[in-house]
């Protein structure tokens, strides 16, 4: 992994909108209608060589495909994962979300009202059977993908290149393992297959993973001790799936659950931080322009960067269409750099921009575009008062 030796280097969380052909055919595809599978396929290539270019023309450094095959970051995995029941459209609504609707109940029928034309619903997949990986195909045509896109653009307009995959967690329910943790144990070992190949063709391993959080948040079901006791569960079987990959070659993304809204309920980051530490990556994306935690840069004063890892903080908000000024990405970046190290701070986004394939996301994808620019010249500030 690239570190910013001389300069600050940009990069963001993976998803960006779909081109609204392709969404079409993927809707298609979703419902079970007739499609041409050749011309999706096609699409899909032109629409990665769409977004590398666009991202190199932003001035992103370390790029990716845009998740332009999956339906989302997490359920793109009912395609990749045997033992799931995938039919029974068993509604997928985390605690925590389930707890801020419950607040503003008003905002949320508004806001969620709004946000209905998706490509396909998000869904609980069941466990029904031995979990394996089938994935290899569609992991495959990403890599190639990627590649080609990449291959098609200066050779020095991209710093590095990285593709998601899932955490283990968040996306099903076990009705075959006889526990919880022989049943996440089974999915990561799944998983671990879609992680090596993703490092083994050359590209660094972004882990999303927002169910850290997730499992450290408010929850009238469990009690503080229990949540803590089921993140460092989630962080053991996690680190376990990437065993033997080099730290330097993962990227962890973890943010919280709701885009657009109050955000009341958010666990403050500090309580998060050093448990993620402990996931066996060699950075950390999460969320720092969400106003409810911009504040918190200050908690690096006292929780300790250890050696050999990079801060990726989120100075993009991806649930809101205010381009952010590139002064402000450079304060922050400031911010960052002077506690943690300018080599240790890559300036990133606070998630993606179409973590749904989505007619209707929440941050217009030319506005997008126009935020990743923000975000390259603020890092170009940054860069002329940090290395200059």
């Amino acid at each position: 992994m690239q570190r910013s030796t001389d300069r600050i280097l940009t990069t963001h969380v993976g998803s960006l909108g779909r081109p609204r052909d392709l969404l079409e055919m993927l809707r298609e595809r979703e419902h079970g209608r007739p499609y041409d599978a050749a011309a999706l396929d096609a699409r899909i290539t032109g629409a990665v060589a769409e977004m590398v270019a666009a991202q190199v023309d932003c001035g992103i450094d370390v790029v990716t495909d845009g998740e332009m095959s999956k339906v989302s970051f997490l359920t793109y995995v009912k395609d990749r994962l045997a033992g799931f029941d995938t039919g029974r459209g068993e509604k997928l609504m985390p605690p925590s979300w389930q707890v801020e609707i419950d607040r503003f109940p008003e905002y949320y029928a508004l806001y969620l009202g709004k946000y209905t034309e998706q490509v396909s619903p998000m869904t609980t997949m069941v466990c029904t059977g031995p979990v394996s990986y089938a994935g290899h195909e569609q992991l495959k045509t990403d890599i190639a993908n990627l590649r080609a896109a990449i291959a098609a653009v200066p050779a020095a307009a991209v710093t590095e290149a990285f593709l998601p995959s899932t955490s283990p967690s968040g996306f099903g329910r076990n009705e075959y393992y006889a526990t919880h943790a022989e049943y996440l144990s089974a999915v990561a070992e799944a998983l671990r297959e879609e992680y090596l190949g993703i490092v083994d063709a050359g590209f660094l391993l972004q882990v999303d993973d927002p169910w850290l959080i997730e499992y450290l948040s408010e929850n009238p079901a469990t009690t503080p001790d229990q949540r803590r006791r089921d993140a460092e569960l989630h962080i053991e079987i996690l680190n376990h799936a990437l065993r033997g990959i080099p730290q330097e070659r993962i990227r962890l993304h973890t943010c919280y659950g709701l885009n657009h809204g109050p955000r009341i309920h958010d666990i403050d980051f500090r309580d998060v931080a050093p448990l993620m530490l402990k996931i066996n990556a060699g950075a950390y994306s999460f969320e720092v322009a969400n106003p409810r935690h911009q504040h918190e840069w200050k908690i690096w004063r006292d929780i300790p960067l250890p050696d050999g890892k990079i801060l990726i903080p989120g100075l993009l908000g991806h649930a809101t269409n205010y381009v952010e000024h590139p002064e402000l990405v450079a304060d922050t970046i400031e911010l960052y750099a002077g506690i943690v190290g300018r080599e240790n701070v890559i300036a990133g986004a606070d998630c993606g921009f179409s973590s749904r394939a989505s007619f209707q996301p929440e941050v217009h994808p030319t506005v997008a575009w126009e935020k990743f620019r923000a975000l390259s010249q603020g890092a170009r500030l940054a860069s002329e008062r940090l290395f200059h």
